[in-house]
Order: structure tokens, then C-alpha cells, then sequence
């Protein structure tokens, strides 16, 4: 077995905005492995996840299963080989996926953690939605308060239990979308609050210990719109890569880090150079916080 110390990134790139083929110029994969980010850790490997077209259905929560389970094959061959994983490019989407991942290398019981840096929640139910974006539903669906179907197909045979997920930032929540979040053990850990702080360190250390692995989740949206101008969920009033930079580096620090996602970078329209430059910096930022780190290693 690959000792973590040891081990370069597996990385999966995924080249999809939900189910559907990223367009080219908008994809910034290329531009992350031509950074030189992937093998900060050493020689990475990659695994890119292919929709199944044979089995395309038409019926959308479908078929972001089909593709969630095709990235949980991608990020379950890192994990069973010892790799620290990261996921780049798509969406929020890709959530049930990467935890369904997870929970085929670690097993259905495994202790998964969820530390999910957003502007927005993501836990949007059909119940609750103003927009009926699907795009805004990913985190309830892991929760298992939506389409068990999408949940099932990303092979995630477990539902993630709401107090191993913890929020950074949300700062634009539908109202009950709130309300649902209320409802749950999910804490946030808002800039308000420090960012870093006090609260939301104290919501890292108590995950970390209560976890056997922690996926990190970043949606570029989380920083300022100054920083993704032409991201379609963008909002003002937001952090900095420095800060963002900052929390990113606090959960590293657990060692128990298995997957570090970077999506929602698009590389074209007005701002499209910004935007990618950021996603470059979040990707190697969050690296070298892994590298000072240990990461945790492969299942037993």
C-alpha cells in the first residue's frame, strides 16, 4: 500500500456542467495541469469520468446519477490506492458522486465529513426551491431529503448525516431553504463569525474528530464577485483568496482531508481571465495546505 506521505494527487477531472458536455473554452482543467498544481504532491494520475451515452435517459436527476456514479468510480480508484483526491472542473453537482465515491472505497459505513464552502447552500429540496435550479438541491439530495434515485445511481448507498457537514459562508439562502437548514445539525460558520474564527475552528476540530475522512468542497462563488465576475451564481460581499485561502488551509490541518473539489471555475466570457486565475490559485493554495498536512490515507 502507497504510504499518503508518498503518494501524488489522483486527480479527476470532471468536464461536465451537471450531465450535460462542457463547452471547450469554458472548461480550466488544461489550465490547472499546465499550472503544475497536480504534481505538487508528486507524478499524479487521472481519472476522467465519461457519461454513460448509451444509458442517457433525458430525465435530468437521472442522469446526473449516471454521471455521479461514473465520478464515484473516478475518486474510489484514488482512494483505495492511497491518493489524496481532487476533484477539478463541473459543478456542484458532482456532490452525491464524490461522497458516493467515498463510501465505495471506505465503505457505506464510513464516517464522512462534509466541509462545503459556498455563497449558497446547496440544499434546495423540490419542496423548498424558488428556481427549481437542480443545481441548488446537490447537498440536500447527500442528505437524503431529495431524488434517492440521483442519490443511488452516484452510488452513494448512505445518506450523509446532517452533523458531519459543516457550511462556510452561505451568505445568499433562500428563506426555507434556511428554514430547512435550521432544521438539521448542519453548522455554519459564517465570516461574520471570523474567518478564520474561533467558531468556525472549533466547527473544523469537532468534525475532524468525530470523522474517519473529510471531503472539501469549494464552489468558486464563495469568493467576492470581484474575483469570479462572470460566474453564474456570483455575489457580492464576499471573501478574498487570502481568506478563503486561510479556511481552506484550517481543515487541511486535520490530516483528514480525502478529497479537496474545486468547481464552478469557468474559463470564458467577460471575466473568464479572472475567474480562471482564481481557480488556479484555489487549486494550488489548497494543495500546498495539503502538502504541509498529512493527508489521510487509504481505507483499511
Amino acid at each position: 500500500m502507497t504510504s499518503p506521505s508518498d503518494a501524488g494527487l489522483h486527480v479527476v477531472p470532471i468536464r461536465y456542467q451537471g450531465h450535460e458536455r462542457a463547452r471547450p473554452a469554458s472548461d480550466p482543467v488544461d489550465a490547472y495541469a499546465a499550472s503544475g498544481a497536480f504534481d505538487l504532491l508528486g507524478p499524479a494520475t487521472v481519472t476522467e469520468p465519461a457519461f454513460p451515452e448509451e444509458r442517457r435517459s433525458g430525465e435530468p436527476t437521472v442522469d446526473l446519477g449516471l454521471i455521479g456514479g461514473e465520478i464515484a468510480a473516478a475518486v474510489a480508484a484514488g482512494r483505495r490506492n492511497g491518493r489524496p483526491v481532487l476533484v477539478v472542473g463541473g459543478n456542484c453537482a458532482s456532490v452525491p458522486g464524490v461522497i458516493g465515491g467515498l463510501q465505495t472505497a471506505h465503505g457505506p459505513a464510513a464516517r464522512i465529513g462534509l466541509v462545503w464552502l459556498d455563497a449558497h447552500g446547496d440544499f434546495n429540496t423540490p419542496r423548498t426551491t424558488l428556481s427549481g435550479m437542480l443545481g441548488g438541491m446537490p447537498v440536500a439530495v447527500a442528505a437524503g431529503l431529495a431524488y434517492p434515485r440521483w442519490r443511488e445511481l452516484s452510488r452513494q448507498a448512505t445518506p450523509l448525516p446532517t452533523d458531519r457537514i459543516v457550511m462556510v459562508d452561505v451568505r445568499n439562502l433562500d428563506p426555507a431553504e434556511a428554514q430547512l437548514i435550521r432544521a438539521t445539525d448542519i453548522v455554519i460558520a459564517a465570516p461574520a463569525a471570523g474567518f478564520p474564527g474561533d467558531d468556525l475552528q472549533a466547527a473544523i476540530d469537532d468534525l475532524a474528530a468525530r470523522c474517519d475522512v473529510i471531503y472539501l468542497h469549494v464552489d468558486s462563488d464563495i469568493l467576492d464577485q470581484r474575483f469570479v465576475p462572470n460566474h453564474h451564481t456570483r455575489e457580492p460581499n464576499g471573501p478574498d483568496l487570502d481568506q478563503t485561502l486561510a479556511v481552506i488551509d484550517a481543515v487541511m490541518a486535520t490530516g483528514k482531508v480525502g478529497v479537496y473539489a474545486v468547481v464552478s471555475v469557468w474559463a470564458d466570457g467577460d471575466g473568464g481571465e479572472v475567474a480562471l486565475a482564481s481557480g488556479v490559485e484555489l487549486v494550488r493554495g489548497g494543495i500546498e495546505a495539503w502538502r504541509r498536512s498529512r493527508p489521510v490515507g487509504a481505507p483499511a
